[in-house]
């Protein structure tokens, strides 16, 4: 298959299509997350939104689940297992004809498999990327997470009349497809490579220098320099782990090598992601009130048509459609972005960027009525799309990436996981309380959205490590640096190396100036002697680079 070069190393396109492919996670994500009106009449029998419910009551189980299945039996496997347990929720929804209990229990069984998803496959995509795009790469994620919210929203569009009066066509059908999705990403995640850092650390060092070699497109026997220059980066990262203690929960909260640090910063970084207010727009506008909510507040049935209906667009489907075309092509530009200028920059651009936008769009609205007033109409529709556009390039992607980036390999899945349910609790509360605070104050809920995305850049400034263009054990070793510091860590670099750009281009300029002899790859697993002595210079690095 063919080999691409990045700053020098080879990257094969196994790397490219296994990112793209287990990114069906986030598709299924999407499409789950976002079919308009599901449940329909079930869901007004229940008086009250089962999925809501639902999330709240898996919320607990979500993070064990993913992180067990994901240490125990492998990346791959875990993927496999929540494919699964998608498709057995998903059947249950659709065959719900005159049940919403039916309809919740599916809903649990699906939000389960989904929440376990979104924990291991940018963990996944982590593990296996190369380190030269590994941020591209783990940013597909996201980018597929658009796609299916845009397809969903399509679908619901052109399906809207069928099924009865509630549109039951609507959102059976886009959930229905949803067990072919999970069909071929469970089936063909095993063409894929497994991560090498969990082959690694479950003792199958063999398994992972051929799974290196795949997903940099090279041979084995070529003994490349890229291909072991990462094996003994994660070989000593695992013999350094191996020292320690068993990890279990509780050791996610423990202040030792920063875990405490990196738990809460991650798990506070994934609150806010919500807490910018992208579901905001995107609940407001596809009217989330037309069902369960409206019969509280029937007043609030197509709020978000009324700002689109001030310059001609009425219909909520429509209106759906516009927000998540602006959400899925700028997502493309996010890739460029985070990949460019790293993760720390675009965040605390896009935190004050939305912030101005939030701004104007809750001032905007506050002082005149935009129903009656296609100038503050239109003003509004521009904020938020502008706001939209400035997620998707930098909040939405980036978040993903560093859940997979910034954990050690021992406990990457539970922080991870950690993590992640940070972000499935604010996506309840906001769903479960935005219909009563809108009731309360109107648009006026834009100015806390702002002030959240304010809080955001200022966090990321002082406490988010700079991990772009770094392997992920060098990530490690940053976070554990004491004389490193959030706002000067995109100058941190390996020890041996000058820069990072000198840390990235180390594989070619030892291939053309020192044209050093192959050395057998798993001679490098050795502790003392010549052979680990000439792997190491092979690699360019020292051996002090890789521990704590």
């Amino acid at each position: 298959m063919k080999t691409f070069t990045f700053n020098g190393a080879p990257v094969g396109a196994v790397a490219i299509l296994l990112a793209l492919f287990s990114s069906m996670g986030g598709f299924i994500f999407g499409t789950s997350d976002r079919d308009a009106g599901r449940g329909g009449a079930l869901t007004l029998d229940a008086g009250y939104d089962t999925g809501q419910i639902s999330d709240f009551l898996i919320m607990p189980a979500r993070p064990r689940c993913s992180s067990w299945l994901a240490d125990k039996l492998g990346r791959r496997r875990a993927i496999t297992i929540d494919s699964i347990v998608v498709s057995i929720g998903t059947v249950i929804q659709v065959t719900a004809m005159h049940s919403w209990e039916q309809l919740m229990v599916g809903r649990i069984v699906t939000g389960l498999g989904i929440g376990a998803l979104s924990a291991v496959v940018p963990l996944y995509q982590s593990e296996t990327a190369p380190k030269e795009i590994r941020g591209s790469l783990v940013a597909t994620y996201q980018l597929f997470i658009t796609l299916g919210i845009l397809i969903a929203y399509i679908i619901s569009l052109g399906t809207r009349s069928l099924g009865g009066a509630v549109a039951s066509g609507s959102w059976r059908i886009v959930l229905a497809l949803n067990i072919l999705w999970a069909l071929v990403l469970g089936v063909g995640i095993f063409f894929a490579p497994e991560s090498p850092r969990w082959l690694m650390a479950n003792g199958k060092e063999v398994e992972a220098e051929a799974a290196l070699a795949r997903i940099r497109g090279v041979p084995v026997e070529a003994n490349d320099l890229s291909v072991k220059q990462s094996w003994v980066e994660i070989e000593a990262a695992v013999r350094e782990e191996e020292k320690m203690a068993k990890l279990g929960w509780f050791e996610c909260f423990l202040p030792e090598r920063k875990t405490l640090y990196r738990t809460l910063l991650l798990m506070t970084l994934q609150s806010i992601q919500q807490l910018t207010g992208a579901n905001f727009f995107f609940y407001y506008a596809s009217g989330m009130f037309r069902y369960a909510n409206i019969i509280a507040y029937p007043e609030h049935k197509y709020q978000g048509a009324v700002i689109f209906s001030s310059v001609g667009i009425a219909d909520p489907y429509i209106v759906q459609i516009i927000l998540g075309t602006v959400n899925f092509f700028c997502t493309f530009f996010g890739i460029y972005v985070l990949e460019r200028f790293g993760r720390r920059t675009p965040l605390i651009i896009g935190g004050i960027w939305q912030s101005f936008w939030l701004f104007v769009f809750a001032t905007a609205g506050t002082i005149k009525d935009p129903a009656g007033d296609k100038t503050v109409g239109t003003l509004m529709i521009v904020s938020a799309c502008l706001f939209i556009a400035g997620y998707a390039s930098t909040w939405a992607p980036a978040i993903w990436i560093l859940v997979g980036e910034t954990f050690p390999t021992r406990s990457r899945a539970k922080q991870g996981a950690l993590a992640t349910s940070s972000n499935w609790l604010w996506n309840f509360l906001i769903g479960f309380f935005t219909s009563f605070i809108i009731a309360d104050i109107g648009y006026s809920y834009g100015f806390i959205f702002a002030g959240c995305n304010l809080a955001g850049a200022i966090i990321v400034f002082l406490f988010l490590y700079e991990s772009s263009k770094l392997s992920l054990e060098a990530v490690d070793d940053m976070y554990n640096d004491p004389s490193m510091r959030a706002w000067n860590s995109a100058k941190w670099v390996p020890a041996g190396h000058e820069s990072r750009a000198d840390f990235n281009l180390a594989i070619e300029a030892e291939r053309k100036e020192n044209h050093l002899k192959d050395v057998q790859h798993r001679e490098l697993a050795d502790d003392e002697g010549s052979q680990n002595t000439v792997g190491e210079e092979a690699v360019g690095v020292e051996k002090k680079a890789f521990k704590a």
